[in-house]
């Protein structure tokens, strides 16, 4: 099956010559590259949060594997979906499905449904594999979608998707992709921004969760960052690393109703 791009032309640029040079620009001042057994980067439209995902995804030592963790914002489909066949088209061209680990993983986290439906219209994903297909060409992937924000199912999927990736005889990156606090002001933002930020420091599943819960943190992608933090567990990750922080105003001006974006590297 062939998922043609629902965003292109929106979120980023729809012409391939036009999108390559952008990612080139989001990309080309990080120097020195790392090797990471996760990451987190944001989601929105590149004009807004192109420069923080490009900031993280400039400095890795990009993996032919990758598995991309993301959310599901429309109430459509299921609420733990993964895409196991196929490819997905963007400008940059078609990027084949890895079969065999979607495999694997529908094995570990029986909460996993295929299912194409949730993915069609989702951009958290999307965004990211222009990115890729420019700075690791011969790529491969697996697509998850999240809609569940329940601690008991997140940190079971958490905990298979840490134990496929823990044994793979070859290096896999979990891209985990979320934006931080949503439509409030800059100042109220950095703040709930920085409770989220410091847990994910922490690598801490729970306390992330918890804060969010209780301190009102609009944080779309809460349940994919908190599977990441439970898989990391798993995968012996000890460092994590703050790249960029930043928020919509500074693009638009707009101080009055912002969304955060965090760019951050686990290793």
């Amino acid at each position: 099956m062939l998922r043609m791009p629902a965003v292109a032309g929106r979120f980023y640029p729809s012409d391939p010559a036009e999108l390559t040079a952008l990612v080139q620009h989001y990309t080309e001042q990080e120097k020195g590259k790392v090797e990471a057994k996760a990451c987190l980067v944001p989601h929105a439209g590149y004009v807004y949060s192109g420069a923080v995902a490009g900031a993280v995804l400039g400095r890795l030592a990009l993996p032919n594997k990758i598995l991309i963790l993301g959310v599901r914002h429309y109430p459509r489909g299921e609420k733990a979906a993964i895409w196991s066949s196929g490819a997905w088209r963007t400008p940059l061209g078609d990027v084949t499905i890895n079969e065999g680990l979607a495999e694997e993983l529908k094995k570990a986290c029986p909460a996993l449904r295929e299912d194409s439906v949730a993915h069609s219209a989702e951009h958290s994903l999307e965004v990211q594999v222009p990115f890729l297909q420019v700075l690791a060409p011969e790529f491969t992937f697996v697509p998850v979608a999240l809609g569940t924000v329940r601690l008991e199912e997140l940190v079971e999927i958490g905990e298979g998707i840490g134990s496929v990736l823990a044994s793979a005889r070859e290096r896999i990156l979990l891209l985990t992709t979320s934006d931080l606090n949503h439509y409030e002001n800059d100042a109220v933002t950095r703040l709930k921004d920085g409770k989220a930020i410091e847990q994910m420091l922490a690598r801490d599943a729970r306390g992330l969760y918890e804060v969010c819960r209780n301190e009102e943190i609009s944080m779309c992608g809460l349940g994919p960052a908190v599977a990441m933090l439970t898989a990391l567990q798993k995968m012996g990750a000890s460092e994590a690393e703050l790249v960029r922080h930043a928020t919509s105003a500074e693009v638009s001006g707009d101080f009055s109703a912002v969304v955060g974006y965090a760019g951050m590297i686990f290793r």
